[in-house]
């Protein structure tokens, strides 16, 4: 959960939101209000170096660096409902990241998963679940950055539909689960259909699609 980022990383995310969605999120607990307090103080102290040294022309980092941090490789941002796809965009470069979800992201759209894909292309299992605003469009541009995928989570993502289905067979081949549980724009024949197109996946989690309620475990 989000409460367990290191505290720099909790900084540099913050560093990304409006000052009046900061002092909301300090409230959270305590690490959130430790975070928004560092991600305030950088933002002070690059507009007084600018005001007092603007004549030079060496560039200046933009709040906390994360350079020992290029080598993550799990992040769980689930319920970070204050995240946009810019922050996103921003804030998820990470090309060694293995393991990341955004689940419950009501601000997340394809734009951000889009952004995602490029900036963390080595994902071997990515959860987005309740991200109602994801479309198959989004994910027929993303799936191809994410050839490495093993285990997907899109469990109550109401727009998906087996138009995404398609886009995951042709680019997720080394894909072992999935999770299309909920998702009412999906149904029993077209995850037949992908079983039979990936048969290397072991388990595919289908309750209540199209009004079935079935796990398959093959």
């Amino acid at each position: 959960m989000a409460e367990s980022l290191p505290l720099e990383m909790l900084t540099y995310i913050l560093s990304f939101l409006p000052l009046s969605d900061q002092k909301e999120a300090s409230l959270v607990n305590r690490a959130w209000y430790c975070a928004a307090q560092n991600a305030l103080r950088e933002s002070h102290a690059e507009l007084k170096h600018q005001a007092s040294d603007s004549t030079d022309p060496s560039p200046q980092p933009q709040g906390p660096s994360l350079l020992k941090l290029q080598a993550l490789q799990e992040l769980d941002l689930t319920a970070c409902s204050k995240l946009t796809d810019a922050s996103l965009a921003k804030v998820l470069q990470f090309p060694q990241l293995r393991r990341l979800s955004l689940s419950l992201l009501p601000a997340l759209t394809d734009m951000g998963l889009v952004a995602v894909a490029r900036g963390c292309p080595s994902l071997e299992r990515l959860v987005l679940s309740h991200c109602s605003h994801l479309s198959d469009e989004g994910w027929a541009q993303a799936a191809r950055s994410w050839p490495r995928l093993q285990h997907i989570n899109l469990s109550s993502c109401s727009q998906l539909t087996e138009q995404t289905l398609d886009a995951i067979t042709r680019a997720c081949k080394q894909l072992q689960v999935l999770d299309v549980a909920m998702c009412p724009g999906i149904n029993m024949a077209a995850i037949r259909r992908f079983q039979e197109q990936l048969p290397q996946v072991t388990c595919i989690q289908s309750r209540f699609v199209g009004g079935a309620d079935l796990t398959l475990t093959l």
